[in-house]
């Protein structure tokens, strides 16, 4: 159960990240590129997208 409620969580935060990439302006095949990497590392990639890239995605997309 503990790890279903984990796995939801994840998820979410996902679902959420790749969202903001969406919403920021620049290149959309960069964009994609983001958010699939994002899924693809899991909670990886998501550590990494908000410790450290949430503020420099939007430079990186241009």
């Amino acid at each position: 159960m503990i790890g279903f409620i984990i796995w939801i969580i994840g998820l979410a935060l996902t679902i959420k990240a790749g969202m903001e990439i969406w919403k920021t302006n620049g290149d959309m095949a960069k964009k994609l590129l983001f958010i699939v990497l994002i899924i693809i590392t899991s909670w990886l990639g998501l550590a990494f997208y908000y410790f450290y890239a949430k503020d420099k995605v939007a430079e990186w997309v241009k």
